[in-house]
């Protein structure tokens, strides 16, 4: 016997008037609403070396860094997302009234974990290739020394750089800031990665 399991769908503004009640963020995606699994504190180390970073360096010019808790919106495919670090260039676009939700990143950066790897690399990376302003695509293991960056070059086309060691230096294309992988991982116990 197979059991029959309902399948909701929602508009995007049902998800935004759930999202604002709930103990816990989810992702939208074309109808459907994806609860977002829990970060390690290395995913979160990681993430927050990085926005860090990039803040001090950013500090009197004309971007903005968001850290999690900023959602995105992608109209082509219906998508809100949670990026881990996005980086704007003048002033946010926002969609509806509130300033919870942009539209318009330059540079966003994704922290790998097992559950979203595969999705961060190639569904969600279509989707974002999708605006208008975004240029710049940074994927950091958290379970090694490994990040993946793709810059474009031009229209339909990206460029790829992988570094692996320790010692090597991401040299962001987008705007002016560098940082050492050692930075990048600062304080990340790679023998703690057993979750997630």
């Amino acid at each position: 016997m197979q059991l029959e399991t309902k399948k909701f769908y929602y508009t995007p503004e049902e998800y935004l008037e759930l999202e604002e009640k709930a103990k816990y963020k989810s992702e939208y995606r074309d109808g459907e609403i994806v609860p977002m699994t829990g970060g390690t504190t290395n995913h979160n180390k990681i993430a927050l070396n990085l926005a860090a970073s990039l803040k001090i360096a950013l500090r009197r010019k004309n971007y903005d860094v968001y850290i999690g808790d900023v959602r995105l919106w992608i109209p082509r495919y219906r998508q809100h997302t949670y990026p881990d670090v996005m980086v704007i260039e003048g002033q946010p676009i926002y969609t509806g009234t509130s300033t919870t939700t942009v539209m318009n990143p330059m540079l966003i950066a994704e922290v790998l974990s097992k559950s979203t790897k595969n999705y961060d690399q190639g569904d969600k990376f279509l989707y974002y290739r999708s605006i208008p302003e975004f240029k710049e695509y940074i994927l950091i293991d958290q379970y090694q020394y490994h990040v993946m960056q793709y810059v474009k070059t031009a229209e339909s086309q990206w460029s790829f750089t992988e570094l692996e060691h320790e010692s090597a230096t991401l040299s962001v294309q987008t705007v002016d800031f560098q940082i050492e992988l050692c930075d990048l991982y600062e304080q990340v116990n790679f023998a703690e990665n057993n979750e997630d």
